[in-house]
């Protein structure tokens, strides 16, 4: 298969993960009118990633150590040959008719990096809330919060990977925050397209364990978030400065969308809190009646 017929390559780096990474494949195995390579980086696993992978004989699985999620995918990025790239964590999905909505979306347009809304699924996969955003601001993004999820996010391979714009390998749990503060720091230029097109789970193991390396695999939670803060310190740093000379009409956008995305934030929050104990409620009550009918159906 030739290069300039990919449309695609997916970046998917993958420890233990077995319960989850048959969804990620089927959800990319099911994207039509695109053509698209799925390169799966293994560190290792010891449950049954691999005889999952197995029953899907178009995706490449490269096993072998690494240094950690930033290791694993920028050897994904060098290996890449299609037009737009994307790293899928393990446990994560594509909405069906994802990457063609983006090779549309992209038609005749300059971007080097196109994302999107995302829903949060929570271990099972059931719908938790939705996330959508809105166009690329860079003094929001640099000194409050990473809104663009990677899960969501499609590099042009020639003018992003191929100009050698990698994942800094010394970010170990921020480095999609560092690399889109980087790619912006060199004028590149990032497209919204206003649609959810993936889904990103949230569970016990991902958040504390999917990004570490090798040293840090049975740190404490609180280390970790120690490190997650220092390197959040670090990018404001190393490109806050370039972000202060920006015009003054690019302060008060980010002004206005900061206070939206404040105030979003912490609606979501109470709202989640208010239902998470109403569902926890009805399932149980479910739980009960299942089993008061088992008891029936017994006697």
């Amino acid at each position: 298969m030739k290069s300039e017929k990919i449309d695609f390559s997916i970046i998917t780096p993958s420890l233990n993960y077995g319960k989850f990474i048959g969804e990620c494949l089927e959800s990319v195995d099911i994207q039509h009118d695109v053509v698209l390579e799925h390169l799966i980086y293994d560190a290792g696993s010891t449950d049954e990633t691999d005889e999952i992978v197995s029953r899907y004989p178009k995706v490449r699985l490269i096993q072998e150590p690494d240094d950690g999620m930033s290791h694993a995918i920028n050897k994904g990025f060098a290996a890449a040959k299609g037009k737009w790239v994307m790293w899928l964590n393990a446990d994560d999905r594509l909405k069906p008719g994802a990457l063609k909505a983006v090779l549309e979306f992209a038609a005749g347009k300059s971007a080097d990096v196109i994302y999107s809304g995302w829903d949060f699924v929570n271990e099972t996969g059931s719908l938790q809330r939705s996330m959508t955003l809105f166009p690329f601001q860079k003094t929001m993004h640099c000194y409050l919060v990473c809104y663009i999820g990677s899960t969501a996010a499609f590099y042009r391979k020639r003018t992003v990977i191929d100009e050698g714009h990698l994942l800094n390998e010394n970010f170990k749990y921020v480095m999609d925050g560092e690399f889109y503060n980087r790619l912006a720091s060199v004028g590149k230029k990032f497209s919204y397209l206003h649609s959810k097109l993936a889904d990103f789970r949230v569970h016990g193991g991902n958040l504390s364990l999917r990004h570490r390396n090798k040293r840090d695999r049975n740190a404490s939670d609180e280390l970790v978030r120690q490190k997650q803060f220092a390197e959040s310190a670090t990018i404001i740093r190393c490109y806050g400065q370039q972000v202060m000379h920006s015009p003054p009409w690019v302060w008060f956008a980010d002004g206005i969308l900061s206070i939206f995305f404040r105030l979003n934030k912490f609606v979501f929050k109470r709202v989640y809190r208010w239902c998470i104990p109403l569902v926890k409620l009805e399932a149980t009550s479910a739980q009960k009646i299942r089993g008061k009918e088992g008891d029936e159906s017994s006697n």
